[in-house]
Order: C-alpha cells, then sequence, then structure tokens
C-alpha cells in the first residue's frame, strides 16, 4: 500500500499541447515526456456497493503489464486529493479476488459476495508523463507530471479525458500546488475534484455524482484557526464539485449553488478581524470580487430573462477557458494549506486565532448585529442594501457554526435572517419597502437576535 498524493486539472486539447512545450515543465523535466496507452476496466457490484463504500477498483493493462489497484476515496478538496492505494501486478487480464482481503478491503464491505464483482466501465487514455524537479529551497522535490488524453465509456456514453495530472513523487504536497499555480497564471487548468472512476460512475448513473460535501463538525473548544480551516476547505471543496456539474449538465440551480459558495467564502475571508490580516487575504478577496462583480448582475438578471438562463453555459465555458477561476480555486488551496493568514499576525490576532470557536463566535455576532442598526433600517428600508456585506458574513457564520452557539431558537434566527438578505436584493418598490420594513421588526424581535447583540 502506498499513500497517493496527487492534484488533477482539468485541460483542453490545446493546453495539453501547451504544456507539453511550456518553459518552466522543460526546464525541470528530468526524464523527458514518456509516452503510453493504458486500458482501464473498472469493477463494482450490480448495486454498486463499492461506489457506496468510496473504493475503486480497476484492472489496468499497460503495454503488456496488467496491475490490478484498489484505492480508497480518501480526502479530496480542489483536486488535491490523499488516497490509500493497492496495486498488484498480475499475469493476465483477470481479477484475483485473493488480493482483495482483510489489509485494504474496507470493513464496511466484510460481508460482500466478490464473485458478484462485475465490468461496469471503462477509461482509456494515452499518457504522455515526465519527472519533474521542482525545488523548495534546500528541500527536493519530484513531481510527475502526466498529460492524460482519452475516453470514459459507459454503456452508450462516454466523456472525454483531458487532464493534467501532478503526483508528488518527493517532498511536500504544497509544492504540488505551487507548481500548479505557475502554470495556471498563464494556461486554463481548472482544478477538478472527479476522479477518472467517478466519471464513470456519473456516466453509468447521472445521479451518483455527490454535489453535496458533508458540513464541517464544529466544536466550541476548537480554535477559530482550525474552524476557520475547515469552514473555507468545505466552501472551496462544495464550489469545485458545484462548477465541475455545472459544466457537464447546465442546470440553472447549480449555477446559483455555485455564487453562493464563493459569497460565503469571501464572507468568511472578510471576518476575522485581525486573526486574519487584510494584508494576507488582500489578493484572494480582489480575484474574488472581481469574480463577483462579473456573476452577481449574471445571476440576477437570471431571476427574470430566460435568455440570461440559456446564455449562461456558454458565459460558464468562456470562464473556464480562461485562467482566472482556476487559478483562483488553486492559489487558495495552497493559502489553506500553507495556513498564510497565520504568518504576520501581531499578538493579538494570535490570541484571537488561537481563541475558542465558542467564545469568539458570539462577540463576532454582537459585534456585527450591533453594528447593523436594525432599528434605523426599519425606518430607512430603502437603505437596507448598504448592509449586504454585513448580513453575509453574519449569514454564513449562522449557517455553518450555529451549532456551537447557546442561544434560543438560533435556527428560526438564521431562518429569518436570511429572508432579510433576499429582501435586501430585490429591486425596491412600494411593496418591497414594506416587506423589508415587516421583516427587519421580526428579526429585532425575535429571543436569538436578542440574546446576541444584547
Amino acid at each position: 500500500m502506498v499513500k497517493e498524493t496527487e492534484i488533477k486539472l482539468r485541460a483542453s486539447r490545446a493546453t495539453l499541447a501547451a504544456l507539453r512545450e511550456h518553459p518552466l515543465l522543460k526546464k525541470r523535466n528530468k526524464s523527458g515526456w514518456q509516452r503510453g496507452e493504458l486500458f482501464n476496466q473498472y469493477y463494482d457490484t450490480p448495486d454498486r456497493e463499492l461506489a457506496g463504500a468510496k473504493v475503486a477498483l480497476r484492472l489496468r493493462r499497460d503495454g503488456e503489464q496488467f496491475i490490478q489497484t484498489l484505492k480508497s476515496r480518501g480526502q479530496s478538496v480542489a483536486g488535491l486529493s490523499e488516497r490509500n492505494e493497492w496495486d498488484w501486478y498480475l499475469s493476465k487480464a483477470k481479477l484475483d479476488l485473493k488480493k482483495l482481503d482483510d489489509s485494504c478491503w474496507p470493513a464496511s464491505l466484510a460481508e460482500l459476495d466478490k464473485k458478484t464483482l462485475q465490468p461496469l466501465f471503462t477509461t482509456d487514455f494515452v499518457r504522455e508523463k515526465a519527472e519533474i524537479a521542482w525545488g523548495r529551497g534546500k528541500a527536493k522535490v519530484v513531481i510527475e507530471a502526466a498529460l492524460d488524453l482519452g475516453k470514459v465509456i459507459a454503456g452508450e456514453g462516454e466523456e472525454e479525458i483531458c487532464e493534467l495530472e501532478l503526483e508528488l513523487r518527493q517532498g511536500e504536497p504544497a509544492a504540488l500546488l505551487e507548481l500548479a499555480c505557475e502554470l495556471a497564471a498563464e494556461l486554463p487548468l481548472m482544478p477538478c475534484d472527479i476522479s477518472k472512476a467517478e466519471r464513470g460512475y456519473r456516466l453509468f448513473d447521472a445521479g451518483s455524482y455527490n454535489l453535496s460535501l458533508p458540513a464541517p463538525e464544529l466544536q466550541g473548544e476548537m480554535s477559530l484557526d482550525d474552524a476557520f480551516a475547515a469552514l473555507a476547505w468545505h466552501l472551496l471543496g462544495a464550489s469545485q464539485r458545484l462548477a465541475e456539474q455545472y459544466r457537464w449538465n447546465g442546470h440553472w440551480s447549480l449555477l446559483q449553488q455555485w455564487l453562493e459558495q464563493l459569497i460565503d467564502l469571501r464572507a468568511l475571508l472578510a471576518s476575522l478581524g485581525q486573526a486574519a490580516p487584510r494584508a494576507s487575504s488582500r489578493e484572494l478577496r480582489e480575484a474574488l470580487d472581481a469574480l463577483l462583480d462579473d456573476w452577481r448582475p449574471r445571476l440576477a438578471a437570471g431571476q427574470h430573462d430566460d435568455s440570461m438562463r440559456r446564455n449562461a453555459p456558454a458565459l460558464f465555458a468562456a470562464e473556464l477557458d480562461g485562467c482566472r477561476w482556476g487559478l483562483l480555486s488553486l492559489k487558495l488551496s495552497h493559502w489553506l494549506l500553507q495556513r498564510s493568514w497565520t504568518a504576520e499576525r501581531n499578538n493579538r490576532g494570535n490570541r484571537q486565532g488561537n481563541a475558542a470557536l465558542g467564545n469568539w463566535l458570539p462577540t463576532l455576532l454582537n459585534e456585527e448585529g450591533t453594528a447593523l442598526q436594525l432599528r434605523r433600517y426599519q425606518q430607512q428600508p430603502e437603505d437596507l442594501a448598504e448592509q449586504m456585506p454585513r448580513l453575509e458574513r453574519l449569514l454564513v457564520w449562522l449557517r455553518l457554526a450555529r451549532g456551537v452557539l447557546e442561544v434560543p431558537e438560533v435556527d428560526r434566527l438564521y431562518g429569518e435572517l436570511n429572508k432579510l438578505y433576499g429582501l435586501a436584493q430585490q429591486e425596491l418598490d412600494d411593496e418591497q419597502r414594506q416587506l423589508r420594513a415587516t421583516q427587519t421588526q421580526i428579526v429585532n424581535s425575535l429571543k436569538a437576535w436578542k440574546a446576541l447583540v444584547k
């Protein structure tokens, strides 16, 4: 068994061609590009029990060599994945079920009859790979770069494989993201949190691709730094999966949810005060603002304009044809992995970052809630839109961390505050003005609100 650490980046054929000749890879290529054809058959039970256990089983033919591989799901965010992998070299193209013993087989599948395993789909592609030396000071880093071009085929369905994989052979995982950022600054490379196996299952059953990632389980005693990192990774991972699925099927609701994850990320970055000095996140906030400035109006227009909804997939494809989205995702991943917000903060910032979430969060909500001045907007509801950033900061923490708050009816508070946020985004007329004033009064009267802003 080995631990596989890699990052997967969706590309176009033109980008793959450009990568072969990229000066950075040329300079650090220690092996030259080696070309081979890989034929892969994936197996599962008729009820897809392996997929349910988050493992993948394949039989690969690489030249004259047959390799049986079992992979665990492991952790995967923004295309960067760590998972356990078991390889067995076989003499013929037939599964060796005896290899699938307790040393690798998931305990949850202990009662599975392995004889029910059957071929489900194939992923056949040409791979060009090279060994890249990527120095990080005195630390030696070796990365295998692989350019994959081929197809996933499941029954009558098929999807193109066109991607760059960067696999860590020696060194720290941050090196993968550093190399990926360098390449994505010039070429459109989208971090892709979906494996070739997941694409096969998605072709086999369109509903099998799981869009919802489990929200992190936050505890009141965990540090603010740990809670922030968990929430940011969660939002970034969710945005990646939504982007991938929207690219694939063009469903409008997925684009809405993608934008919501980015709004939450932006609000989260702005909420930490001295625990995350503004200088540490300036580049990320500016990149998020540029993305939101383009996509908020499009989503708002699409609420009433069918033509915008029809045009949105082409606009999103154009977004992915540029470098902006992929590069932002990679830079944010690297920033989170390195915990860069902690690097140059002062002593007060360190105290805040190390504070228990259960103590810090009520203080944040009190400060933001008091500054919201709800009584003012009962009288001046037409000005409520100016408070959208503050509402977003309140909502992201109430949505994802309200379980650590010891206040009454906090779920109702989140729901009513979210209604107020929705009204703040609507065009104002006499009816909307009255609705805003009424909803402001409702929030202001809630037990949870009074407890938080007392």
